[in-house]
């Protein structure tokens, strides 16, 4: 099982511009196979534009990286087309594009986005943005999109319950979140996925902080390698181990 690592909150860290790209090589230095960032807005605290953030991700270390998740509903689709190809451009063998309906209103009224719409938005966009990562066209437009970047990043669905079908059935992979989910639950999703040909499965935001019982978190982690999970993103928070620690929670065989 491979262990990535989520960008967190970063109030100290931003004080300082260089900080989040030595976050990022301390993730590479410390033996993690990947970088995900989450996206949130409104919410009464800030964190970095997903891919602003993994283009410092990118540039700065040869890790994989990926979103866990954006919300595709908030984006207007040429101009989130153009994002991902040239984010694809920067890592065109590393970039994972983790995308969900969204489930916090906030961060739809900061965008002026209709939050109770936010299913149909998703099922028009997805459509869209397939098109354009696939061709570089959408009707009568055209991004021009570099041809060899045709067809990626790779799609993973985060989502829950009953959708976890979907994900398996066209996506090319499926992100759970352990936030508000136990352990047992992400388990019987991830059964139900495999039964239906899932194929990459994520577990992501696995909060690591100063409380953190690690022998417990280790256990979890076993847990999740032993039950197939491909992924397991952990999200160091402050006063969490130091990071080569929760690197040997996970075997590199």
């Amino acid at each position: 099982m491979r262990l990535g690592a989520l960008l967190g909150r970063q109030e100290e860290m931003a004080r300082e511009p260089r900080q989040l790209a030595d976050l990022c090589r301390a993730f590479e230095d410390a033996g993690f196979d990947s970088i995900w960032t989450p996206q949130a807005m409104g919410r009464g605290f800030m964190f970095s534009d997903p891919f602003v953030a993994l283009t410092v991700a990118a540039t700065v270390t040869e890790l994989e990286i990926g979103t866990a998740v954006v919300q595709l509903p908030l984006y207007e689709m040429p101009d989130f087309a153009h994002r991902m190809a040239s984010l694809a451009q920067l890592a065109p063998d590393r970039f994972v594009l983790g995308i969900g309906v969204g489930s916090t209103r906030t961060d739809f009224v900061v965008v002026g986005k209709d939050y109770d719409e936010r299913f149909h938005a998703y099922q028009r966009k997805i459509t869209e943005l397939r098109q354009w990562r696939d061709t570089g066209r959408y009707l009568d437009h055209d991004l021009s999109i570099w041809p060899h970047l045709l067809g990626k990043p790779p799609l993973l669905l985060g989502t829950w319950g009953k959708n976890v079908e979907i994900a398996a059935r066209d996506y090319d992979g499926w992100i759970a979140s352990a936030k508000n989910r136990t352990t047992d639950e992400i388990l019987r999703s991830l059964s139900k996925y495999r039964s239906c040909g899932g194929k990459r499965a994520v577990v992501s935001t696995i909060r690591v902080g100063s409380e953190t019982d690690l022998d417990l978190l280790a256990r979890q982690l076993e847990i999740y390698e032993e039950a197939g999970v491909d992924d397991a993103v952990l999200m160091p928070l402050e006063g969490s181990p130091p990071l080569n620690v929760l690197r040997q929670l996970v075997s590199r065989e």
